[in-house]
């Protein structure tokens, strides 16, 4: 039996959530979509939990989607790049308690773009975060294309998206993508002991917060979502998409010279 791609620890209301793929640098395959995914709706529905954090093993918060996978047909007809995106983000987006990330390492595409729908960010000092789409010949997900600019400006979301750079710890927390910098080996913990401190509220009062600020961003977020999915769906495929992915499975930067701006 392989090992579960989410690990699961609670300690009193707090529960944290490990991306468990270290050796994929914690990069998303279906299996481990499903799993963060099912793993937020039953924290949802559990009563004994209050807060969750999300992390990631070895030296990786998470490289985003596995290519290996988004290379390959999708098994279900409608899913996201073949893989349960979409489902996924369902949740992530009506999950209605505290969430934390406590950002141990490398975060690329989702593992930046899932920090936006995050309430608190822990980042390690020596962690970094790209946006890698346009590199990938392909557009933001996670409704990435309204709330990077709603959260740390036109000006930085514009760098962050057309450059595809990387973004430092620092530089996270400077523009407003994380609250704090910490040491590699306590992002964890001050992740968790912030959640502590957040669960000794009131339960019903902190979850109807959170569904009042889910709900002054739920119409813009559904739009970007819409928008992206349909760019999404003519960018995979294209000629810029399938030369990246040759690209990276070549360990070479890839060539877009001569492609449409169509």
């Amino acid at each position: 039996m392989s090992e579960a791609t989410v690990l699961k620890s609670r300690v009193g209301f707090v529960l944290t959530l490990t991306l468990n793929r270290p050796a994929q640098m914690n990069a998303f395959n279906r299996e481990q979509w499903c799993a963060l995914r099912d793993a937020l709706a039953a924290a949802r529905e559990d009563p004994e939990i209050r807060c969750v954090v999300v992390t990631g093993t070895g030296d990786a918060f998470t490289a985003g989607q596995d290519l290996g996978e988004m290379a390959t047909p999708p098994p279900v007809e409608g899913e996201h790049a073949g893989v349960p995106f979409s489902s996924f983000m369902d949740e992530l987006i009506r999950f209605d308690k505290p969430l934390f990330a406590a950002v141990n390492g490398v975060g690329v595409g989702i593992g930046l773009t899932l920090l936006l729908h995050c309430d608190f960010v822990m980042i390690a000092n020596s962690a970094r975060l790209r946006a890698p789409f346009v590199r990938l010949g392909v557009v933001p997900e996670a409704a990435s294309s309204y709330l990077l600019e709603a959260v740390v400006g036109i000006r930085n979301a514009a760098e962050i998206l057309f450059t595809a750079g990387w973004v430092s710890g620092a530089r996270a927390v400077e523009i407003g993508l994380a609250n704090s910098l910490h040491p590699v080996e306590e992002v964890l913990a001050a992740a968790e002991e912030k959640a502590r401190e957040v669960a000794r509220h009131g339960p019903a009062s902190l979850r109807h917060t959170k569904r009042l600020l889910l709900a002054t961003r739920a119409e813009a977020v559904a739009a970007a979502r819409a928008r992206e999915d349909e760019a999404f769906v003519v960018r995979t495929g294209s000629p810029e998409n399938l030369e990246a992915i040759r690209a990276f499975f070549e360990k070479r930067e890839p060539d877009f010279e001569g492609l449409s701006q169509d």
